[in-house]
Order: C-alpha cells, then sequence, then structure tokens
C-alpha cells in the first residue's frame, strides 16, 4: 500500500482534494478531526496535559480550549511542548488505522504534514497549490474572517514554495485547471506504482 501524505495552505482547497481522493475509493485520515479526537480521548495526552498545565487543562466536556490557546498563543516554546505531546499520538494511530486499510492506497490530509512530521510516516507527498490571492478569498468567505487575520494565518504557516519544494506531486486548485482529472490521473500513476512493488 502506498501512502500519501495531502497538505496546502489555508485556502488552498486541501479538504476538497482529500475528499475527491474519498468519493474515488481512497481512504483518508483527516488529521485535525483525529488529533483533536484524540486530544480529548487519549489518556496518553490527557495525562502529559495534565502534568504539565494542571486539572484545569481538561473540564468535564474535554479539552478546555480557551485555557491551552492563552498558554500557547504567543509562546512558541509552549506550542512545541503541545505538539510534543499530540503529534506522536496522531502519528501511531494514524499509522494503526492505515494498516486496518485493504485498498491499494490511503492518504492523511494534514495542514501541517512536514511541520508535525506527519511526512515522515507516509511514502509521497501531494501539495494542493492555489495562488495566496484566491486562497485569502476563498478563506475570508467561509472562515466569515478578515483579510488581515487570514494573512496573519497564512504568514504563521510554512511558506508555499517551501511546501514545493518537499512535495513530490502538485494539484493546482487555481480555479483554471480542473480539480477531477488532475486527481484521477495522481490516483492512476500511484496505483500503477504500486501494483510494481
Amino acid at each position: 500500500m502506498i501512502k500519501i501524505g495531502i497538505t496546502g495552505g489555508i485556502g488552498s482547497g486541501k479538504s476538497v482534494v482529500a475528499s475527491l481522493f474519498q468519493l474515488l475509493g481512497v481512504p483518508v485520515y483527516i488529521a485535525d478531526e483525529e488529533s483533536k479526537r484524540l486530544t480529548n480521548q487519549s489518556m496518553t495526552i490527557r495525562r502529559q496535559l495534565i502534568a504539565h498545565y494542571g486539572e484545569a487543562i481538561y473540564t468535564a466536556e474535554g479539552l478546555n480550549k480557551p485555557l491551552l490557546a492563552a498558554k500557547i498563543f504567543q509562546d512558541p516554546a509552549q506550542r512545541r511542548i503541545v505538539n510534543g505531546i499530540i503529534h506522536p499520538e496522531v502519528k501511531h494511530h494514524f499509522e494503526a488505522w492505515a494498516a486496518q486499510q485493504e485498498t491499494p492506497l490511503c492518504a492523511i490530509e494534514s495542514a501541517i504534514l512536514f511541520e508535525s512530521g506527519f511526512d515522515q510516516v507516509v511514502d509521497t507527498h501531494l501539495m494542493v497549490y492555489a495562488p495566496k490571492a484566491l486562497r485569502i478569498e476563498r478563506a475570508t468567505a467561509r472562515d466569515a474572517a478578515s483579510r488581515e487575520a487570514i494573512q496573519q494565518r497564512i504568514e504563521s504557516q510554512m511558506a508555499d514554495e517551501e511546501k514545493r519544494e518537499l512535495a513530490d506531486h502538485l494539484i493546482y486548485n487555481d480555479n483554471q485547471q480542473p480539480l477531477i482529472p488532475q486527481v484521477t490521473a495522481l490516483i492512476a500513476h500511484l496505483t500503477a506504482k504500486g501494483n510494481t512493488f
């Protein structure tokens, strides 16, 4: 089986591409959703977060998101600690999930594929690319956020140029090139490649 890492910046359309993979029979692990679920359910994560931040980091409903956000918002060192607790658990969970799939391909979708180290547990990396102006336009419409807020979020992520250097495959979601033919061609290519192992 070939494991694909799908990534892209805010507003690039990586979730749309991940949905197309799913529709075309490729199971996709959505890292952001699973990360949130594991942060509430994994005793390993819970124990470590409580050890760092005290019992108040969890409420009866689950993770105390406002408290955690306040701790890590402008403190890169604290953010690294939290990521160092959560990302390894998500990685292990993805690997266990991937081992249960019975398809020639499976994928993980993550905005922080390279930053999190999730790139190390896949065989190939796919970046969904869109021009910055289009990404800002999409994200402001989707999130009902200001252009300035979206711009800040873009600047806090790894630059597209860096991701492009690290990616093995590119899919253009630029409103010029249709997505479905690009996705089907890539799936066909990777399936054929997988069959040659």
